[in-house]
């Protein structure tokens, strides 16, 4: 299993961890997994066109990506930076953006320019003027702002780095969903176009934390037996159920370490049953913790509860 991991192709162009680390980010319920992927069915799942628009949404696109270029201008009584839209590159990718949303999108970024800075020419160009600062000069304001402007996010969520279109092709019509790279599962859901409860994520805090402990145990037992399988291991689908009740049954996802266990168990000798023995008994001792012991009534030994 170890062996295979790192040679094992992703989902539609895509590397998913698997094998043995795979199954040590659930079983110790990190919060960052190595390939966060959401999993999005779409409202209309056999129109590829509506697919791209969809795409379009969800994907981080940046003001850098659909300018033809950004410049400075210098004039005797005014400067500013003039940027420039790619109209074709926009329509080629599907985007729903135009000069007005991209002054939006500066005004809502964090380079702290006012609405009243941004002009906007005709459809495909945009005009900053920067703030006047006593600190430094103006050049290197313009410099700064220059720097700053292609990193803007005009359309998408800023969580999700890349999406992938995927085609299945096993049913005589081609269906097509979505592979979002990112964490961001609400947001997802919420897309317009995205079908909410077709939508899975493989990271089990972000399914916790937005569709409550349910939803995150399934996650836990589909994405063991997904691992498993993909390995041509088969394993019964109770264990995996026994393990994962385990994990939530304290109302959070509650990991099988050290610190997910000292959430579990109260008795003190349970505790010290797994590691950090003399750390556990030392404490228990300081605080006063008592141990309850009870006789079976069928054995003779003493049984801790």
């Amino acid at each position: 299993m170890t062996l295979k991991t790192f040679h094992f192709a992703g989902v539609a162009s895509m590397n998913i961890t698997l094998g043995v680390p795979r199954i040590k980010e659930i079983i110790n319920a990190s919060k960052n997994i190595s390939t966060p992927i959401i999993t999005a069915h779409l409202d209309i799942d056999d129109d590829a066109d509506f697919a791209r628009l969809v795409k379009g949404r969800i994907e981080k696109t940046l003001l850098g990506e659909i300018s033809e270029y950004i410049e400075e201008v210098f004039l005797p009584d005014d400067c500013f930076i003039l940027v420039k839209l790619s109209l074709e590159r926009i329509r080629l990718l599907r985007l729903e953006v135009n000069a007005e949303t991209v002054r939006y999108s500066i005004c809502m970024s964090k380079l702290k320019v006012k609405p009243a800075d941004i002009a906007v020419h005709g459809e495909a160009v945009v005009c900053v003027s920067p703030k006047e600062n006593s600190k430094s000069s103006m050049y290197y304001v313009l410099q700064s702002l220059k720097e700053d402007l292609p990193k803007v996010v005009v359309q998408g969520i800023p969580e999700v780095a890349r999406a992938v279109i995927h085609i299945d092709e096993q049913s005589s019509v081609k269906k097509y969903k979505l592979l979002v790279e990112g964490d961001n599962l609400r947001a997802v859901m919420a897309t317009h176009g995205v079908k909410g409860s077709g939508t899975t994520s493989n990271n089990t805090y972000e399914v916790e934390k937005t569709l409550g402990i349910e939803a995150a145990r399934s996650t836990i037992i589909n994405e063991i037996q997904y691992t498993m399988v993909n390995h041509g291991m088969s394993i019964d689908r109770r264990h995996v159920m026994l393990l994962a009740d385990l994990m939530s049954y304290k109302g959070e996802i509650l990991g099988i370490t050290r610190f997910g266990l000292a959430k579990m168990k109260e008795s003190v000798l349970m505790l010290a049953s797994f590691e950090k023995t003399a750390d556990h008994l030392f404490d228990a001792a300081y605080f006063g913790q008592r141990t309850q012991f009870v006789v079976s009534p069928n054995a003779s030994s003493w049984e801790s509860q």
